[in-house]
Parts: C-alpha cells; sequence; structure tokens
C-alpha cells in the first residue's frame, strides 16, 4: 500500500486544477445544511460537513434528465441521448459510497442503462473517511459502511493538517501524479492515521438491536406484522424518504412533443413508491394503494428484496430518511419493533 499525504493547503490548488478539465463536485453549505454542488470555487468546499440533503448518486442519476429525442415525420427516428461530463465527485461519505457501489450493479445487470454507465464511466471518486457520527440517526455502523475498502478511486483520511491518500485505482493514481502536490506517508503518518482509525470506533454507536444478516428472514416473517398499519396511519405519502435515499432507484419516464406533433423527448424523473399513483395501472387499479402496503414494500426493499436481487441490503445507514420524515418514522424504530416482537 503506498499512501501518500496531501498538506490541507493544497486542496484548493489541486480542485482549481481539475476545474480545468472536469465537472468538480463537492459538498458545500446550503444555509444550515449541505449539498453536493458543482464547484465554482473551491473555497466553498466543506469536507467537515455532516451529511448532505440529497445523496451524492443525483450526479450519476440526475432527479430529471433526458433520454432520447425522437421525430414524428414520415419515419420515426430515435436518437439516444447522452447528456454526460468528466466528473470529479469529491468527498463522498463511506455510506453513500456503498450506495454508490450497488446502483452500479442496479444498472449494470439485467437491463444496462446507457445514461447512468455512460456518466459513471467518466466519473471519478474521491472518498472521505467518516472519523465521527453525522448525528444521532446514523445507523453505518450497524449496516457494515463505516469504512470503505474499496469503491472509490481515490481516499481520504484526516490527520491533523493533512490528509491520508489512498489511490485505490489506476484513474486515481493518474490523478494524483498530474494534478496533486503529495508525498509518501512515514512512518509517522502511519502511526497518526491508526490512531485516528483505532479512535473513531468507540465514537460510533449501534442502534439495531440484532445484526444484519438476519434482516431478510426476520423481514419475510414479518410480512402481516401490525407496524405496517400503523406506520400506514402515520405516512403522509409525501415521498421524502425515497427522494432522499441514496439507494432508491425507481424513476418514471415520460414524452413531451412540441404543438406540431413533429417532435419530442423522452425523460425520466425520480419517482417514489410511497407516492399514491406510483402503483395505479390501466383501468384505475391501483395495487399497492394503502399507504400501510407502501410502508412495507419500502422496508422490505431496504432490507429483503434488493438483498435478494444484488446479495445486498439496500440500506447503507445514512439516516436521511429518519431525518427528512415529517411523520417521524424511523426505519431504524421499525426493524427494531419487528426484531422485539412488538405489536
Amino acid at each position: 500500500m503506498n499512501l501518500k499525504v496531501l498538506d490541507k493547503r493544497a486542496i484548493a490548488p489541486l480542485v482549481e486544477a481539475l476545474m480545468d478539465d472536469y465537472r468538480v463536485v463537492g459538498p458545500q453549505a446550503k444555509g444550515s445544511k449541505f449539498t453536493f454542488e458543482a464547484v465554482t470555487d473551491p473555497a466553498n468546499l466543506r469536507f467537515d460537513y455532516d451529511t448532505t440533503i440529497l445523496p451524492p448518486k443525483k450526479v450519476l442519476l440526475p432527479p430529471q434528465e433526458r433520454l432520447a429525442t425522437f421525430t414524428l415525420q414520415e419515419d420515426l427516428q430515435v436518437k439516444t441521448v447522452l447528456e454526460t461530463e468528466p466528473t470529479v465527485l469529491l468527498g463522498v461519505h463511506t455510506c453513500d459510497l456503498k450506495a454508490i457501489q450497488l446502483l452500479d450493479e442496479v444498472f449494470s445487470k439485467d437491463f444496462p442503462d446507457a445514461q447512468y454507465l455512460a456518466q459513471r464511466e467518466q466519473t471519478i471518486l474521491i472518498s472521505l473517511e467518516c472519523l465521527s457520527p453525522c448525528d444521532e440517526h446514523s445507523f453505518c455502523k450497524d449496516m457494515g459502511t463505516l469504512t470503505a475498502s474499496e469503491g472509490s478511486d481515490i481516499h481520504l483520511t484526516e490527520i491533523d493538517s493533512a490528509y491520508i491518500v489512498d489511490a485505490t485505482t489506476e484513474a486515481g493514481e493518474e490523478l494524483l501524479a498530474r494534478y496533486a502536490t503529495v508525498r509518501d506517508a512515514t512512518e509517522a503518518d502511519m502511526q497518526k492515521l491508526n490512531k485516528e482509525l483505532g479512535a473513531k470506533w468507540p465514537k460510533f454507536n449501534y442502534q439495531l438491536d440484532f445484526e444484519t444478516a438476519k434482516l431478510p428472514s426476520m423481514l419475510e416473517a414479518a410480512f402481516e406484522h401490525p407496524l405496517w398499519n400503523d406506520l400506514g396511519d402515520r405516512c403522509l405519502a409525501c415521498g421524502s424518504c425515497t427522494n432522499v435515499c441514496p439507494t432508491c432507484y425507481c424513476f418514471n419516464v415520460y414524452d413531451e412533443v412540441d404543438m406540431l406533433l413533429t417532435k419530442g423527448t423522452r425523460s425520466r424523473n425520480w419517482d417514489s413508491c410511497q407516492l399514491d399513483e406510483f402503483a395505479r395501472v390501466a383501468g384505475g387499479e391501483n395495487f399497492r394503494e394503502a399507504r400501510a402496503a407502501r410502508q412495507r414494500h419500502r422496508l422490505m426493499r431496504k432490507g429483503k428484496y434488493i438483498y435478494e436481487k444484488f446479495d445486498e441490503l439496500g440500506c447503507v445507514g445514512c439516516g436521511r430518511c429518519i431525518r427528512t420524515c415529517t411523520a417521524k418514522i424511523s426505519i431504524v424504530e421499525s426493524f427494531n419493533t419487528i426484531h422485539n416482537g412488538k405489536k
């Protein structure tokens, strides 16, 4: 492992150099909260952020995205649209990094997604080690996403006035060699790194009352659990929980045609299984009309369905759904209620 050291004072020059060749996206303040946005001034970057409103998946899977254009002349002509650009996604926490790994699986298997894969191919990921919890809603330690050994091109860990830099891919090594001013890590640097990593673990608490390996079978046995009715009574069906989730990937596809009916655009936008119309089909039938059924579906996907499909749990413990829920529904409390046999 050939670790490097990047002085914090070298971050701004590095980002400025990257901005000449890439769209650089990183965490920045938005009022009292943080968002991933395109960087226009390196001084606005905030590596000390707790969490962001929306996950960085929005860079790879935008909330709204054109898929194709078409003409309605004598012959129907359809042209795929790939609106991508070379991007450096900077400062990604390890829980969000794990979510991106899952999305890579989702959009590359069965029916490969051209738009996602094209942007993913042009995106360099620089992740950031979390040394303290985002807040009381984080349960990344339970979900095994508190740290990450793979998934990014470069991984940063803060030590005093610098970062330990681990370039884990060829793309990461090339970026460092071309744009960054770094030095080899010394034995003293390694001791500081080990101290920081050792000190972080006690800061994070386990919030689930069980090991997550039990989650799929536990949920299977709880399909008729009374909890779902309780959650359905409380849920406002606003879709906030899925909109902020880093692993939700449902979208709606729609066409827009010009007034002359000669050409149009096919686009997609994020959709939510918690919305009333999500499961409505032809004839007005809604196969998941009850909010209780929709809440059950969301938690089943996070802890069972996605696991059965991709061998990975669909929750990374970021806590965004808990923070944003106006009805104060907690996925942690819900899982614990099922595990503890509460009614």
